[in-house]
């Protein structure tokens, strides 16, 4: 097995360790990842399946549902089964290649993840501000738009930490301490300057993100003035409670993530091993509790999730 020194430049692989620290718990800690992936991909493919064969559901808000679906989906897929296999079997091994390909989407679910958030925040203040215009402004057409923005957005920043990383040489080790390859985890096992890669990997992603959280805020201080100029009680009720899943989701998306970043830049006294667990427990919470936020807040696809069950328990 590598795992000396190195005087190449690429390594034919590299040798993930799971959770370094907590060997002796791989088995144990699989046991809830396992069902926590299968419950994550069960409900998000189901929640997909809802919106597709649902005709109701044909509306913006779910069209960027089933595509925060996805994305969790690919998210947690990207990173999952292969920590499975490392508790499971000690298959650590994993090509260069594939340890950059593994890095690039997940960054890019990270970031595209995002991106749909501000949508659905989008989504919701032309639907409570601007209601009589909502047809008008959300058309398939920008709905298009602003699915290839994001997309677009996502794979154009972080596509260049693909040849950040590409570039380096790698002569110190080939062992990565953690259960998926990620950005600056992999640059750091090289022997040449990482100051492009550490600042670029800090600053682009996070820059994306932090202007979402800003539009956001943005987004739900006009909501919130907006219903609270509407005279009825039971008006404000309503429009508050079509926004209660999608802030469940933002918080579950956003705390995590900012909690785990900080921990990993400033936490130096916190164990290793802690770190490696946040980070695969960041990848796995929210995509099993999104959609049974939106299953349990929002009546339509509750009624249409229902509806599925019962036909498919009659055939």
């Amino acid at each position: 097995m590598l795992g000396a020194n190195l005087t190449i430049i690429h390594p034919t692989v590299f040798i993930l360790l799971g959770i370094p620290g907590l060997e002796q718990y791989h088995i144990w800690l699989s046991i809830p990842f396992c069902i926590m992936y299968i419950t994550a991909v069960l409900g998000n493919g189901a929640l997909i399946l809802v919106v597709l064969s649902e005709h109701t559901l044909h509306e913006p808000m779910y069209i960027f549902l089933s595509m925060l679906a996805g994305t969790d989906i690919l998210l947690s897929t990207t990173t999952v089964p292969k920590a499975l296999a490392i508790f499971w079997f000690h298959a650590g091994e994993i090509l260069f290649d594939a340890c950059i390909t593994q890095m690039f989407f997940i960054h890019v679910a990270f970031v595209a993840e995002s991106g749909i958030l501000l949508a659905m925040a989008f989504d919701r203040y032309v639907a409570i501000c601007t209601p009589l215009r909502y047809s008008a402004i959300l058309t398939p057409m920008a709905i298009g738009k602003m699915t290839l923005a994001i997309w677009g957005r996502s794979i154009g920043t972080i596509f260049p930490i693909i040849f950040l990383l590409k570039r380096l040489s790698y002569c110190r080790t080939n062992i990565i301490p953690h259960s998926y390859c990620e950005h600056i985890g992999v640059a750091r096992l090289a022997c040449a300057d990482i100051t492009v890669n550490i600042w670029y990997g800090f600053s682009v992603p996070m820059a994306s993100v932090l202007v979402d959280v800003a539009l956001i805020g943005i987004s739900y201080t006009l909501i919130l003035q907006a219903v609270f100029r509407l005279p009825s009680q039971d008006a404000r009720h309503k429009a508050l409670n079509t926004c209660g899943s999608h802030i469940g989701v933002i918080l579950l998306f956003f705390i995590p993530s900012f909690f785990t970043f900080l921990t990993h830049r400033f936490g130096k006294n916190i164990p290793h091993h802690v770190h490696i667990l946040l980070a695969n427990l960041y990848v796995l919470v929210p995509p099993m509790l999104n959609p049974i936020i939106y299953g349990a807040k929002t009546k339509q696809i509750r009624d249409s999730m229902i509806h599925m069950l019962s036909v498919v328990w009659k055939s």
